[in-house]
């Protein structure tokens, strides 16, 4: 199912906004995507199991001590993906995302974890299992990864929320990698959205039940609509959060504004999941802001 003419309408004042917002501000609209990496890091990394909580992604991307023991693979894992989001942010504004470009992405992700799977797809005898899913054999791979890139970069009549996420179904189901598969996918999605002048989004891994559903939908009946709504929604978060401090609103936790409004909190909750108010989590915590 393709994303409704009201949600095409309500992304782009959004986006109208923002970009009226951001003029003149560019170093204030980096502080907030650089502020915003250990989370996406942590996130992403969480998706994949890896145990190291928010706090300690933190620490380990500004070179301070863990207080606990984690494994080097997981610290290797955590500024690998956090070098990767960053040459993102920069390179998205230059090229379109092609097959190069998703081959080195992956070698810098991967490097210095498995030397030896980094940097290229899988090769003759590799096979990867996702659940109950058996990924396309490697002799395949190269032929598909071309295939929906061309058509991504090809449909100039769907909206960009289905065409990423489509594209994203694919990747995935593709698994064209030994591992980093989707931590690679999800970089690929902030590419493409910030190569068309969106920020980047978090997919949560409290929410990742409903991302493993999405894969699920597609594969037994072509359905997008999930996965469409799991990045429309976390996209419409990402702008408001940046909207927010670029306008210098004053923020506060969504149980302060719930409470100062006579509104009960899961209402409020609930509103801030269907982004119905202009609310974002920051470390987890729901905020939003409010003029001064």
């Amino acid at each position: 199912m393709a994303t409704s003419i009201y949600i095409h309408k309500k992304l782009t004042a959004l986006k109208q906004e923002f970009d009226r917002a951001r003029k003149d501000k560019e170093s204030l609209l980096v502080m907030i995507d650089e502020a915003e990496i250990p989370e996406s890091v942590y996130n992403s990394n969480a998706i994949e199991n890896s145990t190291l909580t928010l706090k300690e992604t933190e620490k380990i991307l500004l070179d301070m001590e863990v207080s606990r023991d984690v494994s080097v693979r997981e610290v290797f894992e955590a500024k690998n993906l956090a070098r990767v989001v960053e040459y993102v942010r920069h390179k998205s504004q230059s090229v379109d995302i092609d097959k190069e470009l998703i081959l080195l992405m992956h070698k810098m992700l991967i490097g210095g974890i498995n030397d030896k799977i980094a940097g290229r797809f899988r090769a003759k005898g590799e096979y990867v299992r996702v659940g109950t899913h058996i990924a396309p054999a490697p002799e395949h791979i190269e032929r598909m990864i071309d295939s929906i890139l061309l058509d991504y970069l090809n449909d100039i009549n769907n909206f960009f929320i289905d065409k990423i996420a489509k594209f994203h179904l694919d990747f995935e189901t593709i698994h064209p990698f030994n591992d980093g598969n989707g931590r690679i996918g999800r970089i690929i999605i902030n590419y493409q959205l910030q190569r068309i002048g969106f920020p980047g989004i978090i997919i949560r891994d409290k929410e990742k039940s409903q991302y493993y559903k999405s894969f699920g939908d597609y594969r037994d009946r072509k359905n997008i609509g999930t996965m469409s709504k799991i990045i429309t929604l976390a996209l419409m978060e990402s702008l408001h959060r940046r909207i927010t401090y670029l306008k210098g609103d004053k923020v506060v936790n969504l149980s302060d504004f719930a409470r100062k409004n006579k509104k009960s909190t899961s209402s409020v909750l609930n509103a801030a999941r269907r982004q119905t108010i202009a609310a974002f989590r920051e470390k987890g915590i729901w905020r939003i802001g409010v003029s001064h």
